[in-house]
């Protein structure tokens, strides 16, 4: 990973870590927090790393340390540790908007390297992004705007499996299905179903969400048509199901013999996560609550 650490990540981390050149009426509002010589020297040393700003100026400093850290060989470790450590949201408490702000800029930077921060029930996540991909990206922010905490746990438990672990991301990522239909279930006051698979939980939701294969309030011209989708979509969730069952780690698994790879399970967590965000959306047209803008804080 150290060679995505381009120059533009390193330029976007010094903004962030120093909160730019000073203070003053005449510069630029800060996109992070202004940190003192002392206070980055301790941020570093949370990161454990010995970073001294000496008889330099506290930007040039953390300019050349970073960029004297990427030509380490294990650089990759150093700069997660910071990017996790400058991203937390703890660090901007006081400052919610900062918090904000700080990934935006990260993000903005690292897109091109194939990197991401995500915010997942508070803690933060360095992905890849052809790990995530589009789908999954907007489906945390929703579920974080709506405190959705199961399905919060399942995501987080998905994200950093993809590589390391794929037989259980393809696990979460079918609990990801189940924990959405639950809360939903649960939000709607309803009782949840005798059989709690992903198949039965899928069936309990679909009538009070208006998705069962009867519904007759669509258009005629596009009725057939969404109801093959809802059909499609049922068949996805069912083979993610079957797919926990043959190659994920619900039911355990032999010592050091790897079922799938890192493709299928992001195949699974992309799928469920455009699962999810539909019944999440329907659920959420029903209630008539707004959905949540681009950029709002989750």
């Amino acid at each position: 990973m150290s060679d995505r650490f381009s120059p533009f990540v390193i330029k976007a981390l010094v903004d962030v870590i120093t909160g730019g050149a000073g203070q003053g009426p005449d510069v630029t509002e800060p996109i992070g927090v202004y940190r003192s010589g002392p206070k980055i020297e301790s941020l570093f040393l949370d990161c454990g790393l010995d970073m001294r700003i000496g008889s330099s100026s506290r930007v040039p400093a953390t300019t050349q340390f970073l960029r004297d850290l990427a030509a380490q060989w294990d650089s990759a470790e150093h700069f997660k540790r910071i990017i996790l450590r400058i991203c937390d949201p703890r660090e901007y408490i006081a400052f919610p908007g900062k918090a904000i702000a700080v990934r935006e800029h990260l993000n903005a930077a690292m897109e091109v390297d194939g990197l991401a921060i995500a915010i997942v029930g508070g803690k933060v996540h360095l992905v890849e992004r052809t790990g995530t991909g589009l789908i999954v990206e907007p489906f945390i922010s929703k579920v974080a705007t709506l405190d959705f905490d199961t399905v919060q746990v399942e995501i987080a438990r998905a994200l950093p499996s993809l590589n390391a672990d794929p037989e259980d991301a393809v696990t979460a990522a079918c609990s990801l299905i189940e924990a959405v239909c639950r809360s939903i279930l649960i939000e709607l006051g309803l009782p949840l179903p005798p059989k709690r698979d992903i198949d039965g939980l899928l069936k309990a939701v679909q009538e009070p969400l208006g998705l069962s294969p009867g519904r007759t309030d669509l258009p005629v011209e596009i009725e057939q048509d969404v109801r093959q989708v809802l059909g499609g979509l049922t068949s996805v969730a069912k083979g993610i199901g079957a797919l926990r069952t043959h190659g994920g780690d619900a039911h355990g698994r032999e010592k050091g013999f790897r079922r799938i790879d890192s493709r299928i399970a992001r195949l699974a967590l992309n799928s469920a996560s455009s699962i999810a965000l539909f019944l999440i959306e329907t659920w959420e047209s029903k209630q008539l609550r707004p959905l949540p803008q681009h950029g709002e804080e989750a």
